[in-house]
C-alpha cells in the first residue's frame, strides 16, 4: 500500500489567506535609520562625482585676477607652496585665499605681473624640469643648523 495517499494533505504557503505581520517600533526605527544612511551616502556621492567633474573641465584653465592661488593650484596639478614662493607669500600659517586681484593691489603691482610669476612658476614645476622641493617646516628660518 502507498502511504502518501493515506497522509493528510500538505498546506503550502500561498499569498492569498496570509496577512503581512506590522512592523514593531523597532523596525521602524531600522528602517529610518537605513533610509538615512543611504540618503547620506547618496550625498556624498554626489558631491564627490560633482568635483572630479568640475575639475577634470577646469583643468589648465587661464589664470583670471578672481582666481586664488589654491583655485590656480589646483587647476594646474602644482604644489600650492611653489605658487605661494614664487608671488612672495609664505604659505604658513593657513592658506591664502584672496584673490589674485587683491594680493596684486597689497604688493602695489599689476595683477599681470603676478600672474605672469605664477605662470613662470607652473611651467618649471612641472616636467620636463626636475620636480619642485617639499614645503618648508613653518619653524625653518633658512639658517644652517
Amino acid at each position: 500500500r502507498d502511504e502518501r495517499r493515506d497522509s493528510p494533505p500538505v498546506k503550502t504557503a500561498s499569498a492569498e489567506g496570509q496577512k503581512m505581520k506590522r512592523f514593531g517600533w523597532r523596525e521602524w526605527v531600522v528602517l529610518l535609520a537605513f533610509l538615512l544612511t543611504l540618503t547620506i551616502t547618496g550625498l556624498f556621492v554626489a558631491r564627490t562625482v560633482r568635483r572630479a567633474v568640475y575639475w577634470h573641465n577646469h583643468q589648465d584653465e587661464p589664470i583670471r585676477p578672481w582666481m586664488n592661488v589654491l583655485y590656480v593650484s589646483h587647476s594646474y596639478r602644482v604644489p600650492p607652496h611653489v605658487l605661494y614662493q614664487a608671488i612672495g607669500l609664505s604659505p604658513y600659517p593657513p592658506p591664502d585665499r584672496r584673490p589674485l586681484q587683491k594680493i596684486a593691489d597689497e604688493q602695489h603691482r599689476p595683477v599681470s605681473d603676478l600672474i605672469k610669476e605664477l605662470e613662470n612658476a607652473i611651467t618649471h614645476a612641472r616636467p620636463p624640469y626636475p620636480p619642485p622641493p617639499p614645503p618648508p617646516h613653518p619653524n625653518d628660518r633658512g639658517g644652517s643648523p
